[in-house]
């Protein structure tokens, strides 16, 4: 069975962007992993002062747990960002188009109160990968 996550832009909403795209379709057998939000701090609890440090952490943090699972942001199927501040909007959409290239998983940005306040973000996501054939993760 042939596995994939295609991005879903139907003609009839406004045109998508290289960095978003309306819905995500998964086709054929695969595992799912789901992300719980990663906030942007070390393996020691220490979180960078400013915005693009902490939102390249987050990330890190979400591509540390991709990895445990043997799979990359090429797997992300859904992607949740949780920004304390609408002016943190531009930049984190840079650093989310360095770090997924030319990947389109869905994606919801809401702005809102984070966990601690010494956090400026919170990344959530879910993963789609095709079966392993040997039965492990």
């Amino acid at each position: 069975m042939t596995f994939a996550i295609e991005p879903i832009d139907p003609a009839d909403l406004p045109e998508s962007s290289p960095a978003y795209t309306h819905g995500t379709l998964v086709r054929g057998g695969h595992r799912t992993l789901f992300i719980s939000g990663q906030p942007p701090w070390t393996t020691k609890g220490d979180v960078p002062a400013d915005f693009g440090a902490q939102c390249r952490l987050a990330w890190d943090n979400v591509k540390t747990v991709l990895a445990d699972a043997d799979m990359t942001v090429d797997n992300l199927a859904k992607v949740t960002v949780y920004l304390s501040d609408r002016r943190y909007r531009e930049l984190n959409s840079r650093i989310r188009h360095e770090v997924l290239g030319e990947h389109r998983p869905a994606i919801t940005i809401i702005i809102t109160g984070i966990y601690d306040e010494g956090w400026l973000l919170e990344i959530e996501a879910i993963a789609i990968a095709p079966d392993l054939e040997d039965g492990t993760r």
